[in-house]
């Protein structure tokens, strides 16, 4: 498995993380074989958030924890906060230190690996994140920081009052959901992949050394569904599927090794719950796309070159 620091830290991660939102849906014991294979397997990053089944994931991946086959210290345990479901988004310095307590508890751990905020806040006031991030790492609670869904500017107000470096952005990216590839290819055009929804946050994470972790890596749209297999993507799985067979893995392994290929060393989240898929994912880490393969996949996928 490849791994690599996050960011500017010394946290060295794998590339495929095991995202544990729905660790909640599947029995315990199944929970428990789940995140051991994804360890035999190399993958030492687990991605949860104070919100995950209302904080159940974290209480039984704690559990989990206590008797696995690995240590604490063998693994990076991430999390997140600051979204109040259907209500709001609060980074003020009371909740993130409430909510970093709460994952703690949940966790029944004395530290986290990483921390996000969980989406941007509207009414962020950058010095309560800032002093709310110097407590936890004084105290020893967080190693390290980091944000999700944030555009460049966004990162810029943070770390004019932050003394951390902000290491991780967990931003939504596929195939066909890369609008941060086509924004860069279709410059200076009218055409819909011109549009520049983020601030260029691609090429910003890469200036300041900051790690994209993409979420979703098989969706397409804001939860519209997986394009594999959809007849909604014929073109695209095509091309998977081919090389899919040239590779010998799974058309899952090929759409993460498209994710994995960018030379921005981006980290994949991936979201399942099921022990076969993440040994088919964790493949992907062993293909080394060709250039010409990955702008085939991207072209597939509808996106176009000038």
């Amino acid at each position: 498995m490849k791994k690599f620091n996050l960011g500017n830290s010394d946290i060295n991660v794998s590339a495929i993380s095991l995202g544990c939102m729905r660790i909640n849906g599947i029995e315990e014991d199944n929970a428990q074989r789940l995140i051991e294979k994804a360890y035999d397997l190399g993958i030492n990053f687990f991605d949860h958030a104070d919100i995950y089944g209302k904080g159940e994931c974290e209480e039984i991946f704690g559990r989990i924890l206590k008797k696995a086959s690995f240590k604490r210290e063998d693994i990076v345990i991430q999390s997140k906060c600051g979204i109040i479901p259907g209500k709001m988004f609060d980074f003020s310095k009371e909740h993130i230190l409430n909510s970093v307590d709460g994952i703690l508890k949940r966790l029944d751990t004395d530290y986290l690996d990483v921390l996000l905020l969980h989406r941007p806040d509207a009414l962020v006031e950058p010095e309560e994140v800032s002093e709310a991030f110097d407590s936890l790492y004084k105290q020893g609670k967080v190693k390290a920081f980091g944000v999700s869904n944030q555009n460049s500017y966004q990162m810029e107000l943070l770390k004019k009052y932050l003394k951390q470096d902000i290491v991780a952005n967990q931003l939504q990216f596929s195939i066909p959901h890369s609008s941060m590839i086509s924004q860069g290819l279709e410059v200076n055009m009218i055409t819909e992949g011109s549009i520049n929804r983020d601030g260029g946050v691609l090429d910003y994470c890469r200036l300041n050394n900051i790690t994209i972790q993409a979420w979703s890596p098989f969706q397409y749209g804001f939860f519209e569904g997986v394009f594999l297999n959809s007849e909604k993507h014929k073109k695209l799985n095509t091309v998977l599927n081919e090389l899919a067979d040239k590779y010998n893995v799974t058309n899952m392994a090929i759409a993460t090794a498209w994710i994995l290929r960018h030379p921005a060393n981006m980290q994949v989240i991936a979201g399942t719950t099921k022990v076969e898929r993440i040994e088919a994912i964790a493949k992907a880490s062993d293909v080394k796309l060709t250039r010409e393969e990955w702008y085939k996949i991207y072209i597939s996928a509808g996106h176009i070159l000038p």
